[in-house]
């Protein structure tokens, strides 16, 4: 979700106004992809390496998820009214306790929601969600008397990492706003192998359906070739 100061700079506004136009684009996009029946929507809300950013604007962040996270999360709210679990993935002992909590709260909240989940990852980095998974994989290796590793494999790591972890099925399509072209350590082990990959120049803030159609139709033409692909040749 990215472009939200850059957004806020072109329209004369504040930082922290560009963010709180960017989680109004989020639950309107949200809100479209549950209506359009897809399963599960992974976030980049904050960056380990956004904890570099000037400390008024990193404080308007904390304060803005941490009452946020819970209001989404509350009764008659968007993820009651569509089932979704939320997933707060990353390395949360970087944040303030007090966001801790919120998302510990909203967690709890949804955590019977079976219809769909959000993972928002925050504070994340795919270096470091990849080398935790290896962690735990060579962990479970040494538990179970595998001395020399010879059971550690792809699969086994990618069972350990985070969004394997909260049940979410394999990565169809990565969207990345604002026109920069590159990952920017997101999901880079998700997106690796089959996944249709989007850089498109609107800012998050104005991200809509204008620009998600063509992406999501395009999405439905690949599985479609690949449908009609394998039919021909059985």
């Amino acid at each position: 979700m990215d472009g939200n100061r850059r957004y806020a700079r072109r329209l004369g506004k504040e930082g922290k106004q560009g963010h709180g136009d960017g989680f109004r684009a989020l639950l309107r996009v949200l809100e479209l992809c549950l209506r359009l029946r897809i399963h599960c929507v992974t976030v980049y809300a904050f960056a380990i390496d956004n904890f570099n950013r000037q400390k008024d604007e990193v404080d308007a962040l904390m304060e803005m998820a941490e009452m946020r996270l819970v209001e989404i999360a509350e009764k008659g709210h968007l993820l009651d009214r569509y089932g979704v679990r939320l997933n707060v993935l990353g390395k949360r002992s970087l944040l303030p306790p007090n966001v801790q909590v919120a998302i510990e709260k909203a967690e709890y909240m949804t955590r019977h929601n079976k219809a769909a989940i959000l993972n928002v990852c925050a504070p994340y980095s795919s270096k470091h969600e990849i080398t935790t998974a290896v962690e735990s994989a060579v962990r479970e290796a040494l538990e179970s008397g595998d001395m020399d590793g010879s059971t550690i494999t792809e699969d086994t790591i990618e069972a350990q990492l985070s969004t394997s972890l909260v049940g979410s099925p394999p990565l169809d399509v990565f969207v990345r706003t604002s026109g920069v072209k590159r990952l920017s350590a997101f999901l880079t082990w998700q997106c690796n192998e089959n996944t249709q990959i989007h850089m498109v120049d609107t800012y998050w803030p104005d991200f809509g359906l204008r620009d998600f159609i063509p992406i999501l139709l395009q999405y439905q033409r690949k599985v479609w070739s690949s449908e009609q692909g394998a039919s021909h040749s059985m």
